[in-house]
């Protein structure tokens, strides 16, 4: 699967010029990314529509790489997805939504209102990596961990990183390449528990 296609799912921000995902698609040789919206454009249908139509037109294996908001994305779409092309997903620092976001972000109830809330607990249909960050404002740490035992993601812990991001220091994230090597190479199995299907993960009241 080394020639597997990466497809990167960014999150509520727009076009970040010294992002990690901005600087890994300059490096890749086959790269694809979803067109970032932005926090005035906070339709979860429409990001679903823009990564469903980019897996559709790649040829070949997809790997997904997604951040913050990015990683829900990627659930909602997965909970549909019947095809075999995505070989894995790194998924890295997604928020936990158990309370009030900042005021630069959408409140919890438009999130909710535009279809992001409840967020699926239901196993992801290929393997899966989630990055976690031990002081991100965004995630609280006992329910993303919870996020990851539900979607059968193996975690895996950055240590103290924020929410990865040029806000918390981090323009380059080299390690990125290392994980999705795993994922492209097989390296990485579903942890899945059946008898977690069908749940969901509620938010706490903002």
């Amino acid at each position: 699967m080394s020639d597997a296609t990466v497809v990167l799912v960014p999150g509520l921000r727009g076009h970040v010029a010294d992002h990690w995902q901005t600087r890994l698609a300059a490096t890749l040789p086959s790269v694809r990314t979803v067109p970032p919206l932005g926090r005035d454009e906070p339709s979860l249908l429409a990001r679903v529509t823009l990564l469903d139509r980019i897996v559709e037109d790649v040829d070949g294996p997809v790997v997904i790489v997604a951040h913050s908001a990015g990683v829900l994305v990627t659930v909602h779409w997965a909970a549909t997805y019947t095809g075999t092309a995505v070989v894995g997903a790194l998924l890295a620092t997604p928020p936990a939504f158990a309370t009030a976001l900042p005021p630069e972000y959408p409140s919890i109830r438009d999130l909710r209102d535009r279809g992001w809330l409840p967020v699926p607990r239901r196993s992801l249909p290929f393997p899966s990596i989630l990055a976690t960050s031990t002081d991100d404002p965004l995630g609280n740490p006992v329910r993303v961990r919870a996020m990851a035992d539900a979607w059968g993601s193996r975690e895996h812990s950055l240590g103290p990183v924020g929410h990865l991001n040029p806000a918390s220091g981090f323009g380059e994230w080299p390690e990125a390449v290392e994980l999705i090597g795993r994922l492209r190479g097989g390296a990485v199995e579903s942890d899945v528990d059946e008898s977690r299907f069908c749940r969901v993960l509620e938010p706490a009241r903002a």
